[in-house]
């Protein structure tokens, strides 16, 4: 039969337009971005037949391979997570006092600087005050006054034993005896305020002179380790001139994460890494705040640290490491772990001679073995030695 020129166009156009769709489709059940599978003729009928591509994790140890070749099994263990806090030396607040002046007065005398060892009663500086002078000349005239009233009721005793003087007239100088003598208390009461000692006052009393010059005294013994105070200065007592701190016992603070609280308990050694002084110290946990820091969501602990040799300085800087209690997990020598881009691995045996390069989650590196988190069960077979070089085996065949 003769097609007509219309009807040829037309079915030429129709098989041009299929061949162009069948060119731009993808083979059925492969992803876009898939490795396409790879094709060999048959030897035996000369067809071409598909073959799957190269595992590229999957590597097969070489029969001339140099490297010793060590395979066991993962298992569990007994692991401890050791919690690694950045903290600091601080002062142990129980031995810190800040010592201030007993009165308002002039510094006349600086008698103790910054780094200076002092004991109990040592004088720090020398203060000359007025007031200080005026609560004596009370304290005098108060005893002056009473010793005058006790003479006073002794004779009034004598006459109204002698019937010269009534009842009524002895008991009026005894209340004022009873009020000249509250009266030396509380003078008296006034000078141990601003500083002055019983032996001090009796010795007032006794001889009535006045010294309006005092000391500051050390309350600690101790290290002198601020000073706040110069000489000329007007000082009230308010004012903490000086802070002596026993530096023979320290404190180490640090701040938990509020998630890894729970493996932190009082009462627990902890080890204290200190780069200054490139040693590492032991301590014990003697604090563990009950509340969380709601801006930096922390948990303060506190460990307290022997420093007879006064190595350790307040502000230092350290590394507190908290141990918790050990736990069953799957451990892994640092030596079978390989790094592959921005993931750790390790070689799972799956046949003989065969190993899979496989992702794992690793805890940090503790005495050369690492605690597995997830990826790798207890029964699986591991390479743990010559990991390094099969691993260059495996990226060499993938190169090829």
């Amino acid at each position: 039969m003769k097609l007509r020129p219309t009807s040829l166009a037309l079915l030429m156009s129709a098989l041009v337009l299929a061949a162009c769709q069948d060119s731009g489709k993808a083979p059925a059940g492969k992803a876009g971005n898939e490795q396409p599978a790879q094709t060999t003729l048959s030897e035996g009928t000369g067809e071409p037949v598909s073959v799957a591509p190269p595992d590229p994790l999957l590597v097969t140890v070489p029969p001339n391979f140099g490297a010793p070749i060590k395979v066991t099994s993962a298992g569990n263990t007994q692991v401890a997570d050791v919690l690694r806090v950045a903290g600091k030396v601080d002062f142990d607040q129980t031995r810190v006092t800040r010592i201030g002046a007993t009165v308002t007065g002039r510094v006349i005398e600086i008698q103790a600087h910054l780094g200076q060892q002092v004991r109990v009663g040592d004088s720090l500086a020398v203060i000359n005050s007025t007031e200080l002078g005026e609560a004596q000349l009370s304290y005098l005239k108060a005893r002056a006054q009473a010793d005058l009233q006790a003479r006073s009721v002794e004779r009034a005793r004598q006459l109204f034993a002698a019937d010269v003087i009534g009842k009524a007239e002895l008991q009026r100088r005894e209340s004022e005896l009873s009020i000249a003598s509250a009266e030396q208390r509380g003078a008296a009461d006034q000078l141990r305020v601003l500083g002055m000692s019983s032996a001090a006052i009796n010795r007032l009393g006794t001889t009535g002179a006045i010294n309006s010059v005092t000391s500051v005294a050390s309350t600690m013994a101790g290290t002198v380790v601020e000073r706040q105070v110069a000489q000329g200065q007007v000082v009230q007592p308010a004012d903490a001139l000086y802070v002596v701190a026993d530096l023979s016992r320290v404190w180490v603070t640090a701040e938990v994460p509020e998630q890894q609280g729970a493996l932190v308990k009082a009462g627990q050694t902890v080890d204290i890494d200190v780069p200054a002084l490139g040693s590492r110290l032991t301590g014990k946990l003697i604090y563990v705040a009950d509340t969380v820091n709601p801006e930096t969501r922390t948990i303060t602990v506190r460990s307290m640290v022997d420093n007879a040799s006064r190595q350790l300085k307040p502000a230092m800087l350290a590394t507190m490491l908290i141990q918790a209690a050990p736990v069953e997990r799957v451990v892994v020598p640092s030596q079978a772990v390989v790094r592959d881009g921005d993931a750790d691995n390790v070689f799972v045996e799956v046949g003989k001679g065969q190993f899979r390069l496989t992702p794992v989650r690793l805890g940090p590196d503790m005495d050369g073995k690492r605690a597995v988190l997830s990826g790798l069960k207890p029964e699986q077979p591991i390479l743990v030695e010559g990991a390094f070089h099969l691993n260059n085996e495996r990226k060499r065949k993938e190169l090829e």
